[in-house]
């Protein structure tokens, strides 16, 4: 499951060691993620269908996790599309280095998703924050072909939610 997509870059699983580095990232990356504890951010990793490692010269540098439907998984997000899909892969975090942005990392991380997951006909799913707006976010998933299935207004915060279609067999 692993893709090189420059000398530098490789995407790989997670492994045990990787919290340390994968924890500041995600937190630096509020709001559009929320923040978590390791314990809160080791937990979603052992519920994770997958969870993707972009290494970068040999240290982690994004990441980005993604669960099945079924899970025992209580986000309110999560639980939106659960009501209304079946059978989908839910991106609930996409982490870039901010040093790292603009490389094209999103991008290797996503395609060894739909990669690793080509043949189980899952549909893949996400939000984008609208309130705090997330407009690069948006653009991307887009991008990648992702295409708007609802709204909801939180309170808190507002989402755009989107599902791209699955993955054809290599």
């Amino acid at each position: 499951m692993t893709s090189e997509q420059s000398s530098s870059v490789r995407i790989r699983p997670f492994q045990p060691g990787d919290l340390s580095t994968l924890l500041p990232l995600n937190n630096s990356a509020v709001p559009a993620v929320n923040e978590l504890t390791a314990e809160e951010l080791l937990d979603l990793v052992n519920v994770a269908l997958v969870c993707l490692v972009a290494e970068i010269g040999g240290t982690p540098g994004g990441f980005l996790l993604c669960i099945a439907d079924g899970a025992d998984y209580q986000s309110r997000n999560y639980l939106w599309l659960s009501e209304r899909l079946s059978n989908f892969a839910y991106t609930d975090r996409i982490c870039v280095d901010e040093t790292q942005r603009g490389k094209k990392i999103g991008d290797a991380l996503y395609a060894e998703l739909f990669k690793h997951l080509s043949e189980t006909g899952r549909c893949f799913v996400c939000e984008v924050n609208e309130r705090p707006p997330n407009p690069g976010s948006l653009r991307f998933h887009k991008r990648l072909g992702f295409e708007e299935v609802g709204k909801s207004d939180l309170g808190d915060k507002a989402v755009i939610y989107l599902r791209r279609a699955p993955e054809p067999a290599a």
